[in-house]
């Protein structure tokens, strides 16, 4: 485009009132794309058409998520004028130069990650206006400079990561971070911890305290010796409730099991007790291999579901026990359940989570009401991308990694906003990066479990690629996994053998939830398909990680995978490929939705 042509896409962009567009146009401008990702920002279109950019209703945007795009250059200033955005994603590229102060403007920004780039300099003082974030993490980068105290008046924070970079000083001690918040300076070689205080002397006698009778001087010779030892009380009181905050100190594990935990809140077993009414059977959301899980209302009114694992202590409820804890340090993303609390006694082991009001994505698919309406298409693709952001998050920025082993509509979860949380860790196994996977029992649910799991007892990020695909097919159909009821229509019980059946009977229509009532667009519903027949390929090696699922969602990368999928899996005889989708007929009531439903951002 030459320079005449940018300026009318840039007069063109004002005078359409799209002046978010403008902003990232710049951005796109300031960086280098030798992958391309940035191939749909095209100066004279709607920006809520771009790949890799969010809106909501009323065109503003409010996600950028260009993580591991390889992008260098530098950030522009410009980005501080979008006003709608909660979600500025950047990590895991080359990108250089300092951190713009205008991000402090951003005053909607729920989540600012920058992690793994090479930005230098210091922390802006202005972030201290992002009075709503909730993650911050700038880890991994060259950053210069002290850590600003004005951070610490950020009370919405739920982590903050400024690990491996080059902060020196002092780290403030003072604020009202949250008690839980998990916080990293770990790498940080030049950072000092702050001194603790003793505390104040008395003032000295007065004049008159030397005429005192000598009982009287006994006496207080004997209060000075209490007063001394509730003063050393004192400080190891408060000494030791910083360490139980966590707040600013990297305190090693093997110090204090409480830390070693995760930082999180130990409720007492009477707290629980009280908040779920004695584990009423009223009470209950939930039942598992391992535990039953319980809604309850702590003391302040905040509703919690409390996962209360069987009383037998068998071997494997334990190691269930001890895993979740323990992946609640590295787990931390907006679309995987975060774990609040636990109680631990000689009899009871309980996991506190929030509450997901809206319950999980099979239970909406499948038992609705007049106050539960059927999930609508745009909800089924979030729920589809936010679900693989997690899992995704799981298996590449956890270390060890986190492989779920029992993905599945009903361990995805829906909060208030019907955004996806991926929830139930109790199956996940930690591995290290070179570990062989081997597992001794396999674990799971009848319908998700990838073959080569089942077969060998080996699981691995490819086994939850599997399972996440069966889990888009429900998401699609509406209907399990597996089903003995499809039996009595000759049809498989298996879903993605039923499913195969009817593409292969070029019968697409017949698969798509009738509760949909023809309210979806074809064409995403067959790239959603799509995405799910490649992840639940036989070979292992051959279905995509998590993040590349992410970016065929996003609009990158996916029809040349499926055409290389049609070239090697449905080659004919003759030199054309197979399509299953070649029959599909778009339903009229298509047309029936609104112009930004069908533009929902990919």
């Amino acid at each position: 485009m030459t320079r005449n042509h940018e300026k009318i896409a840039q007069n063109f962009l004002v005078v359409s009132g799209t002046a978010e567009g403008d902003v990232l146009y710049e951005l796109k401008n300031n960086l280098v794309d030798s992958n391309n990702v940035l191939q749909s920002w095209d100066a004279i279109a709607d920006p809520c058409t771009w790949f890799h950019v969010t809106c909501n209703g009323e065109k503003g945007v409010t996600r950028v998520d260009l993580g591991n795009a390889k992008l260098s250059g530098e950030l522009v200033s410009q980005l501080g004028q979008l006003s709608n955005l909660e979600y500025l994603e950047l990590y895991g590229n080359n990108i250089t130069g300092r951190i713009p102060d205008e991000l402090g403007n951003l005053t909607n920004l729920l989540s600012l990650d920058l992690y793994q780039n090479k930005l230098d300099g210091p922390i802006p003082d202005m972030l201290k206006n992002l009075q709503k974030l909730r993650f911050l993490r700038l880890n991994n980068n060259t950053l210069t400079g002290t850590i600003p105290y004005s951070l610490t008046t950020i009370s919405s924070l739920e982590v903050l990561d400024l690990s491996h970079n080059h902060l020196t000083g002092q780290i403030p001690v003072d604020g009202s971070f949250s008690l839980f918040t998990p916080i990293s300076f770990a790498g940080n070689r030049d950072l000092v911890s702050p001194p603790v205080s003793p505390p104040s002397l008395p003032p000295p006698a007065s004049p008159q305290a030397a005429s005192i009778a000598t009982g009287a001087i006994a006496g207080i010779v004997a209060g000075g010796v209490v007063l001394l030892f509730a003063g050393s009380l004192i400080v190891c009181v408060w000494w030791s409730k910083k360490k139980r905050r966590g707040q600013f100190f990297n305190v090693p594990a093997e110090e204090d099991a409480e830390v070693h935990l995760g930082q999180l809140k130990r409720f007492s077993l009477r707290e629980l007790q009280v908040a779920t009414d004695n584990f009423g059977n009223k009470n209950i959301l939930g039942r598992g291999g391992f535990a039953k899980v319980y809604k309850g209302r702590l003391a302040d009114g905040t509703l919690v579901a409390v996962k209360r694992l069987k009383e037998e202590r068998t071997q494997g409820g334990e190691l269930q026990f001890q895993t979740e804890i323990e992946m609640i340090s590295m787990a931390v993303h907006r679309n995987l359940l975060q774990l609040q609390g636990f109680c631990m006694t000689p009899t009871e082991r309980l996991l506190v989570y929030p509450h997901m009001s809206n319950g999980s994505v099979a239970s909406c698919l499948r038992e609705r009401s007049e106050s539960q309406p059927a999930l609508d298409w745009p909800i089924r693709q979030r729920i589809a991308l936010g679900s693989a952001r997690g899992l995704a998050y799981l298996h590449d920025h956890c270390n060890p990694k986190i492989i779920h082993r029992d993905v599945k509509a009903a361990n995805i979860l829906l909060d208030e906003e019907f955004e996806a949380v991926v929830g139930d860790f109790g199956l996940a196994k930690l591995m290290d990066n070179k570990d062989t996977h081997v597992t001794t029992a396999v674990r799971g649910t009848i319908g998700h479990i990838a073959p080569e799991y089942l077969s060998t007892g080996k699981s691995s990020e490819k086994t939850d690629c599997f399972g996440y695909g069966v889990m888009l097919l429900e998401l699609i159909t509406g209907q399990r996994a597996f089903d003995l009821a499809r039996l009595a229509n000759d049809d498989n019980v298996m879903l993605l053998d039923w499913v195969k059946g009817l593409l292969i009977n070029k019968k697409l229509q017949s698969l798509v939830d009738e509760n949909l009532q023809s309210n979806y667009v074809a064409e995403q519903v067959e790239e959603l398909i799509q995405v799910a027949l490649l992840c639940t390929q036989d070979s292992p090696t051959e279905r995509p990680k998590m993040r590349e699922v992410v970016k065929m969602l996003e609009g990158d990368g996916l029809a040349e995978r499926w055409k290389k999928w049609q070239e090697e899996m449905f080659r004919q005889e003759s030199t054309n490929t197979y399509n299953p989708f070649s029959h599909w007929t778009i339903p009229d009531s298509t047309y029936k939705l609104r112009a930004d439903e069908v533009s929902e951002p990919r």
